[in-house]
């Protein structure tokens, strides 16, 4: 598409900059014209990014919109640098978490699901599903994401749930799964199993008991515990081996306090003798450490909680109390019975569901499992050898760390809404059949009496396979060909184990290759409190709300400052203002430069009378280009952001733009010509390096430019040219740039007013005077200055120093010195009072022992800065004196 210029597009352009309609705008052409379909046949390098999938249980968080937005960034510089690129959008349906929701639902009917049936459970989970995937999706595109949409995959769609069956039946003919009755980690609340990745691990202070275990025939061992309620499913007691208090007793038997049952003492080298007396309970189906005691010493295993976390049968009068309301109970009746010895403060660690935050109980129980063991070798050595890059490569280690320690992966959950486990039992004669399709007939005595397991897989069993069963596995497709593997996966660092280590796993077994060749692992955005945005806890604005507010690009921009590299940060609305405030930055910007165009002009450098401040803007862009490219290369996202920010703001607007105002408004026409030239040139290169930022402001005053041929997200990205590179003339300018900061200083110190011009004489190096007059056109302007020369020491002058040069100021004339003399004695006076009390409060021994750190260093920095300031006014007071 080529866009034709006209003037009266610039007579209308509105003075401020009001995002609402353009990114509307922007949104329905980029899916009309179908921007971001991939092409699977096409020539062009592939460049394939996979979503992180989003949960279907509510709206999107802030978290969200930096990874997606990252990933944006990534896709459109990828397609303006040549690359035919594929973002596959999806969502996840999420097991328990969307269960939860739906039974909170039907909890305000005041039903269960057990009341409404699994066949109309689920039909309402598909209808919450529908209503909370359309919103999510309109967030996400509201959000300008070059997703291709018409590849949208989610993980409960029939193909998919296909080849999660053709899965789980090929890892169990090889042997990898298998059903087996283990220890647990149990969220009562959730009412299911959930792995060891999904238990957040939270320091409490607890307390630690200490309850007498009767000897027969007198005397008893005190045994100590942070969890009394499970001691009626205790099978033994045990010490250590060498514990020299305890070796008589080993053999022995102990009477369990209120069950009345005999329980034997153990040894076993893992009893630590330092903990609590040395005596420890073993309660085989309610601790790990403790299964794996009672296996080798062949103990009882006696499971005392029910699947909503109350005591069972087993636990004899207690039966029915919520396992925290039969602590308390039991605490009471050791004490009436004299066997509750004492209580005392215990700092440990206790797993809560990352879900809903329950307290996760270890639990006892039958469940379907994967042996990881060698796929986790063939995951490890692909990082080993570079074939999959973490960025930052610090990533590296912790990934190789739960690689090293992995366990089975416990892969039943105990729910309705999911895959359901493939597994097929005869009720005739027990026979189990694994099976990708249904089976109605037993395979081995011919009976119809077929159940199939009630247990769902774990979410993430359907995720894991997310690089390549979208894309048509186990078919071999053109998209499985072009697509796999990806080229880059962004995702938060707190998903690594869950899922990113995970699909290199799947990837290996069942494609023999990587899923995707980079891991950017980006930060956590959190709240004042340090906790991570989450819909659950409720401390994330809503996305919409925002872009309501500010508009999308300032979201995204905003974002990406405030995130470095591999590390959390706190969320302030602030950063999203200043987003704002940058977008009407380049939006007046725009303004000024076309407000000075004229028909004709197109941004062509070639052929253009350069004047130095021409080369020096196109040689700073020049290297713009080559730093944004390095450091989008290396993941440093944030830190290109801030540069093109810095860079444009700083260079472009507040300095390049006021340089060529005598020459735009100059009559000589072809000193205007020249002049917008340069500027449109370097302000296009700025909107494409920006644009994969900020995609909408970009695009629509790329449609307005003279000379724009088509959309910024179809040209080409700029182009580094060594030949424009003047890195001598870049330092003079410096030089130059800080001679008029330095003069304008003065002038913001003496308050001297813009419309007075003023006289500067120079002392020293000729070569910098002969500078400064070569430039004289645009720094008079930008400093109000009537004229340059070269001389000695004048009187009654301000004066810096600068490169080798003296420069004073003439200022009689100019000021009032009695009054200026006055005005810096009262301000010099006023620091010195605030200096006193920031020395003072410094040299307070309390202050620094109690004040925050971030108090005591904001102290010592105002005081470095009022230092600096009251030595300024020193000087000046000297000068005029």
């Amino acid at each position: 598409m080529k866009f034709c210029w006209r003037r009266d597009w610039v007579v209308n352009l509105s003075k401020t900059y009001n995002p609402e309609p353009i990114e509307t705008k922007w949104t329905l052409r980029w899916e009309k014209d179908k921007t971001f379909v991939a092409n699977n046949s096409s020539l062009k390098p592939f460049y394939v990014i996979l979503i992180p999938l989003p949960n279907v249980t509510g709206i999107l968080h802030l978290g969200h919109v930096l990874n997606m937005t990252t990933q944006d960034m990534l896709i459109r510089a990828h397609k303006m640098q040549g690359y035919e690129v594929m973002w596959l959008p999806g969502t996840d349906h999420a097991g328990i978490a969307t269960q939860n929701k739906v039974e909170e639902k039907l909890a305000e009917e005041g039903l269960t699901r057990f009341d409404i049936g699994r066949v109309e459970f689920v039909k309402r989970v598909w209808a919450w599903k529908d209503q909370y995937h359309d919103r999510i999706i309109k967030q996400m595109k509201r959000f300008g994401l070059g997703c291709d949409w018409s590849r949208e995959t989610f993980t409960m769609d029939e193909n998919y749930g296909r080849a999660v069956q053709e899965v789980f039946v090929r890892l169990y003919e090889k042997g990898y799964i298998y059903r087996d009755e283990y220890i647990v980690n149990y969220c009562p609340r959730c009412e299911t199993v959930i792995s060891n990745e999904e238990v957040e691990a939270e320091e409490k202070e607890g307390k630690l008991y200490y309850i007498s275990y009767p000897l027969k025939g007198g005397g008893a061992l005190t045994v100590a515990t942070t969890r009394p309620e499970t001691m009626l499913g205790d099978t033994a007691v045990a010490v250590h081996p060498d514990d020299e208090r305890y070796k008589e007793f080993i053999g022995k038997k102990v009477g369990l306090p209120l069950m009345n049952r005999k329980i034997p003492v153990i040894s076993d080298e893992r009893v630590d003798p330092k903990f609590g007396t040395g005596v420890v309970k073993i309660t085989p189906a309610h601790d790990p450490d403790d299964f794996k005691i009672g296996r080798e010493h062949d103990l009882d295993i006696i499971n005392i909680l029910d699947e909503k976390g109350h005591i069972n049968e087993n636990g004899g009068k207690y039966k029915g109390l919520e396992r925290f309301e039969a602590r308390k109970r039991i605490l009471e009746e050791l004490k009436e019975k004299g066997l509750f010895k004492k209580e005392e403060p215990h700092q440990h660690y206790i797993g809560h569901c990352s879900r809903c935050h329950t307290v996760i109980e270890p639990y006892i129980s039958k469940q379907w499992f994967v042996k990881m063991d060698d796929m986790a070798k063939k995951a490890k050595k692909v990082v080993e050898e570079g074939e999959v890059k973490f960025y930052l490569p610090r990533w590296t280690k912790v990934y190789y760390h739960w690689i090293d320690n992995i366990r089975p992966w416990v892969i039943s959950r105990q729910l309705w809404w999911g895959h359901r486990i493939p597994v097929y039992y005869c009720k005739e004669c027990n026979e189990v059949i694994v099976s990708a399709t249904k089976v109605t007939k037993c395979t081995k005595c011919g009976s119809v009496n077929i159940v199939q397991e009630e247990d769902v897989l774990d979410t993430w069993f359907s995720s894991w396979l997310w690089p390549f069963v979208p894309f048509g596995w186990p078919e071999e497709t053109k998209d499985l060909k072009a697509f796999f593997p990806s080229s880059t996966l962004v995702s938060g660092w707190d998903i690594i184990f869950l899922w990113v280590a995970r699909m290199i796993m799947s990837s290996l077994e069942f494609m023999e290759d990587i899923p995707f060749k980079e891991v950017y692992l980006h930060g956590m955005i959190r709240d004042e409190k340090r906790r991570p945005l989450s819909k659950s806890l409720g401390n994330s604005p809503d996305p919409l709300d925002l872009i309501a507010k500010y508009g999308a690009d300032a979201l995204r921009i905003g974002i990406l400052r405030i995130t470095p590299e591999g590390k959390d940060v706190i969320y302030k609305e602030e950063s999203i203002q200043k987003g704002r405030n940058f977008l009407n930055k380049i939006w007046n910007a725009s303004r000024f430069i076309l407000m000075n165009c004229k028909e004709g002009d197109r941004g062509n450098i070639e052929g253009v009378n350069l004047y130095k401040v021409d080369r020096w803007i196109i040689s700073k862009v020049m290297g713009l280009i080559k730093e944004t490219e390095d450091l989008i290369d290396s993941f440093r996202i944030n830190e290109a952001s801030r540069l093109l920010v810095f860079r444009f703001w700083h260079e472009f607007c507040d300095w390049y733009l006021e340089m060529l105002k005598p020459r735009i408004y100059n009559e000589d026409e072809s000193d205007r010509k020249g002049a917008i030239s340069v500027a449109l040139w370097a302000f296009k290169q700025y909107l494409k390096l920006l644009h994969p930022y900020i995609p909408f402001i970009t695009e629509e005053i790329n449609e307005i430019m003279p000379g724009t041929e088509g959309e910024l997200i179809e040209s080409n990205w700029p182009v580094y040219e060594e030949f424009y590179r003047e890195q001598e003339l870049e330092r003079e300018m410096e030089l130059l740039m800080n001679f008029v900061s330095n003069v304008r200083n003065i002038r913001a110190e003496f308050n001297l007013p813009h419309d007075k011009e003023i006289e500067l004489v120079v002392d020293g190096d000729p070569n910098f005077f002969e500078l400064l007059n070569e430039e004289l056109s645009w720094i008079s302007i930008l400093c109000s200055i009537k004229r340059i020369k070269r001389g000695k020491r004048v009187s009654h002058a301000a004066f810096f120093h600068q490169n080798g040069i003296n420069v004073y100021i003439r200022l009689e004339g100019i000021i009032d010195f009695e009054k200026e003399r006055e005005r810096l004695s009262k301000e010099i006076q006023d620091i010195e009072g605030i200096l006193k009390d920031l020395i003072k409060q410094l040299s307070n021994e309390q202050f620094l022992k109690k004040a925050p750190e971030k108090v005591i260093k904001e102290s010592k920095e105002k005081k470095e800065r009022f230092q600096e300031k009251l030595n300024r006014l020193l000087e000046n007071l000297k000068r005029i004196s």
